[in-house]
């Protein structure tokens, strides 16, 4: 790639491109062109004007009418921020969108309410990352499913419930790790099973009238079950790293993918390092990137880039059809690009202005000299000369706005210490109708006033998941509770989400060994079920896995987990 080595360690890395996030809040403000009210990504304060999605692909604009000369006696970070302060950016990342205001980060949705990077869903709600579904209510990477709810990790699922990394299964409740099972409840590590509770058989009849006696349309009754389904969880090994179908990988949640190392979720990539949600393979040849992929070869330090996406450097938002860019933010089917901001069919510019091939060439090697020679100091002090990516400090957004507070959480004085932006969320006067502790026991009891109703979030604000501190119901939410007996939930939206995303690994791997003893684990838990290949000495396989060691999980290697799934 021609690139100095970075100075930033690989987390570091991955947090800097993390701040440039913002993946859930939405901003009601004005377009800047037609002063039409808009739902962005972007609150009021930032300095650049935002447009809607339509009005900044068309033609009332020109980026290259922004363009100016480059100046070597400033700083190359100092310049292209503050060219990206003036150039339009669109409101939301999104396109194709039907009947769907309040989302973002996402292509081709229909009838959605709060779903964030989602992709060809219908009539889903509360969702990140769910890919191809209908019908899902408060989810979290889930692809081609449906009829689900309060899940993280499904595949190719239907009329799934509070469960975790579940594939091809029809009719699950509160299980974890299932693949092609149906009629199962609180089951753990279970293959081609038919009605299971607990792990233990029993008859259709069996099963159904335990099922009635469960009671789930009681809040009380569902929370009670849901804390015995997770210690019972606990009481069954864990596959180290979760992934199939891979060759040579080190990391988490890595599928169909060869020689990736030091990543975390990724579909279809090969030679990948320091990746983090390149979850649209194909993606090659590739270190240091976050977020999209999908088609992507020879890219790095990159956010949010992909969609046939070639030799790309230091990039933000830029897709589809790039080629040759660097530093670039906002540019679409454009190549030899180097500092540029919203850029549409363009080749061979810098800080938006037009060169011929030779003019580019020359003072691209010029700048790039000069990026080393006068680095740009951010208030922490630090240098960034060519060869890192955009001082965090450039966000448009505050840090507790974006991707890094969710993996590298900062408390509001951790965050000002760090120089960091923190954004106070306003302070909404809610007038509380009905108190989470006031709401109806069961759905039974839960009536079509309830759409009226402005219910008090549980946390009131107290946790650490920005907490709304109040919340209505939508009617598709109301009428899907009461087809599956689903008591209403006691949260708001994103401390729902908040709570879900704890069922996630993290993005940090640590060195340990396998926990089988020969007989059982070595904290005399599970006892295995079955001969495992090192008999009963204790198995001599060490790996890197994101469950950290004082987790009560446990972990085994692939060998010894494969042997004791049933």
């Amino acid at each position: 790639m021609q690139v100095p080595t970075p100075t930033f360690c690989p987390m570091c890395r991955a947090q800097r491109r993390f701040s440039f996030r913002n993946e859930r809040n939405l901003y009601k403000r004005k377009s800047d062109l037609s002063g039409k009210d808009i739902f962005s990504t972007f609150s009021a304060q930032v300095p650049f004007p935002v447009y809607t999605q339509e009005e900044w692909f068309s033609d009332a604009w020109d980026p290259i009418s922004y363009g100016r000369e480059y100046d070597f006696s400033r700083p190359f970070f100092e310049q292209f921020k503050a060219l990206s302060d003036v150039v339009p950016k669109p409101g939301k990342s999104a396109i194709g969108f039907v009947n769907s205001d309040y989302c973002n980060n996402a292509s081709y949705i229909k009838n959605c309410y709060l779903v964030f990077n989602g992709r060809e869903d219908e009539d889903c709600a509360y969702s990140n990352v769910i890919i191809s579904s209908r019908n899902c209510f408060d989810n979290l990477n889930i692809l081609k499913s449906e009829l689900c709810y309060e899940n993280f990790r499904l595949g190719f699922c239907n009329r799934v419930f509070f469960s975790s990394g579940i594939q091809t299964s029809t009719d699950i409740w509160f299980s974890k790790n299932l693949w092609d099972c149906s009629y199962c409840f609180g089951c753990v590590n279970l293959r081609g099973k038919k009605y299971h509770i607990f792990n233990e058989p029993f008859s259709q009849s069996e099963y159904e009238k335990k099922i009635i006696e469960f009671n789930l349309g009681s809040y009380q009754a569902l929370k009670a079950i849901s804390q015995e389904s997770r210690e019972f969880w606990l009481r069954f090994p864990n596959k180290f790293r979760e992934g199939i179908k891979n060759t040579n990988v080190r990391g988490e949640y890595i599928y169909n993918s060869k020689n990736v190392l030091d990543t975390y979720q990724a579909i279809g990539g090969e030679d990948l390092r320091y990746c983090q949600f390149v979850n649209y393979g194909p993606t090659k040849d590739t270190y240091d990137h976050s977020v999209f992929g999908y088609t992507t070869e020879l890219s790095y330090e990159n956010a949010m880039v992909g969609d046939q996406a070639y030799n790309n450097k230091f990039n933000l938002q830029c897709y589809p059809n790039v080629k040759n860019l660097e530093y670039c933010e906002y540019c679409t089917s454009s190549s030899d690009l180097f500092g540029c901001v919203g850029l549409k069919k363009k080749q061979f510019c810098i800080l938006n202005k037009q060169y011929s091939k030779e003019e580019y060439e020359s003072l691209v090697l010029k700048i790039r000299e000069h990026m080393s020679k006068m680095p740009y100091i951010d208030a922490n002090g630090r240098s960034y000369a060519y060869g890192e990516f955009f001082p965090s400090e450039f966000s448009p957004f505050s840090y507790n706005e974006t991707l890094a507070q969710e993996h590298f959480p900062f408390t509001k004085d951790q965050a000002i210490a760090e120089k960091k932006k923190w954004h106070d969320f306003e302070a909404r006067e809610y007038k509380i109708t009905s108190p989470a502790a006031d709401l109806p026991d069961h759905i039974n009891n839960v009536d079509q006033s309830i759409l009226n109703e402005i219910i008090g979030c549980a946390h009131g604000g107290s946790c650490n998941h920005g907490c709304t501190k109040a919340f209505r119901l939508i009617p598709q939410e109301a009428e899907f509770y009461k087809r599956f007996f689903i008591p209403l939930p006691r949260l708001c939206f994103s401390c729902r989400h908040g709570e879900r995303s704890e069922m996630r690994n993290s993005l940090y791997l640590h060195e340990r060994r396998c926990q089988c003893s020969g007989e059982k684990d070595d904290l005399n838990i599970y006892r295995n079920t079955a001969t495992h290949f090192h008999g009963v000495n204790r198995c001599p396989n060490e790996f890197e896995t994101s469950y950290a060691p004082d987790r009560k999980e446990i972990v085994y290697c692939e060998s010894c987990y494969q042997s004791e799934v049933m």
